[in-house]
Formats: C-alpha cells, structure tokens, sequence
C-alpha cells in the first residue's frame, strides 16, 4: 500500500510535465484518466467531466502519458477506403420445369407407344380416375394400376407416375398387338388389360365379368372412338 502511495505522490508532483495518466488496475486493464485523488483506502479518477471511485487496492501502478506520446496518439493516421468488390454477375435463369400432370403424361406414353393420346388417357381415368397413388384393394397400383407382378415384369416402379404411365401404356399396346387380327382387337384388349390375357383365352372373347364389361363400356365411353362407340373429337388428355 505505501509503495502505491508513493507512486501515486510522485506522480502527482510531476503533473505539470505529464498531459495525462494511464490507471493500471491489478487485472491489467487501463483506465485513461486526466488525473487522480486517494482518499485513504479509495482511489478517485477524473476523466473529463466523470469521477470513478474504486479500492485502492484494485490498482497496481499509474503511468504518466507525456505530451508528445498525447500528441502522437490524437494524429489520426490516413483511412485508405478499399474498393467494394464487384458485383457477383447475375446467375442465368433456368427454365422452369414442365408441369407433369397425369394428361401430360398420358399424351407422352401414347405418342411414344404411337397410341391415341385420348385413349391411354380415357384407360387412365377408367382405372384410377388420374389418381397418381390410387391403390385397389387387389393391390394395383397408380395411373394405370399395374399389378406388382406385372411392373416388375415391365421393369418398372408403380409408385413413379412417370413409370408407370410408360408401363400401362406399353403394357396395352402390346395387348393391341396381341389382337391385331381380330375384328374386336380393342374391346379384347381392354377385356385382358381389366381381367388378364388369360381370361380372355379361356372364355374366347370378353369374360362374363360384371367388372370388366362395365370397366370396357367406361373406357370407350370417354374415349368414343369411330367405329367402336360412336364418334367424338373430344381428347381427355388434352
């Protein structure tokens, strides 16, 4: 404590030399003050306008700040302004994707199958009503509700729209194919797409299925091919 004082008495006789002081506290941190006052166990600090208080014993010396050291610390040195980047260039706008709606794919199978767009689409609502996740009780599933077996063996997953609307519709183009000789090629093969192929075999012509008839008559109903059921220019996928 008497060293402190001493220091402190010392500093004070020289502040006519000194412009200010630099309180250096026992933690290291420094107060800048203007000067300073003890009053036996407190320490008073002036700064400006301000006073602070505090134990002496928080401080552990005082340094005097000469006036060139004050000088040479107010010179402010030269703000160099660096250049803002250049703006990043505009990134290209990407083409925003085609919407793929169940008539969308529909149009898209049958053109690659080179079927009638409104066929595959009325075969589509027949079976699942555009329903992308419609599930029968039997298991069939999507668009075009393939069987799990029969997606397999198309090599498709029908639980992808996109797949198994390219697999029904490939699936009743060769089902076409497999009828091509006969007068009532399309009802047969909208009887075997409904009942199987194997059905079809066994009763010669349309199962006497209450489903399956009722199933066809849909199908042609929205489709209304020439020929079949009479004539209509309306195309559902579209």
């Amino acid at each position: 404590m008497n060293r402190i004082l001493y220091l402190i008495g010392l500093c004070t006789l020289a502040l006519p030399v000194w412009a200010g002081e630099n309180i250096v506290l026992q933690s290291g941190f420094r107060l800048a003050a203007d000067r300073h006052e003890v009053d036996g166990a407190t320490i008073r600090i002036f700064s400006g306008d301000g006073v602070t208080e505090m134990p002496v014993s928080l401080v552990a010396k005082v340094e005097q700040v000469e006036v060139e050291q004050v000088e040479a610390e107010q010179v402010e040195a030269p703000v160099t302004v660096a250049a803002p980047p250049p703006a990043p260039a505009p990134e290209p706008s990407k083409p925003t994707p085609a919407v793929l709606t169940p008539a969308n794919l529909a149009e898209t199978a049958a053109r690659k199958y080179s079927l009638p767009s409104a066929f595959v689409a009325s075969v589509m609502r027949a079976e699942s009503g555009f329903n992308p996740v419609a599930v029968s009780p039997k298991g069939a599933i999507g668009l075009m509700q393939l069987m799990p077996g029969t997606a397999r063996d198309l090599g498709v997953d029908p639980t992808k729209p996109a797949e198994n609307a390219d697999g029904g519709t490939r699936y009743l183009r060769d089902l076409l194919a497999r009828y091509e000789d006969s007068p009532n090629q399309v009802v047969l093969a909208l009887a075997a797409y409904n009942a199987g192929p194997a059905a079809v075999d066994k009763y010669h012509g349309v199962p006497p299925y209450r489903e399956t008839r009722e199933y066809i008559l849909r199908v042609l109903k929205t489709w209304n091919p020439p020929g079949v059921a009479g004539n209509s220019s309306q195309d559902p996928a579209k």
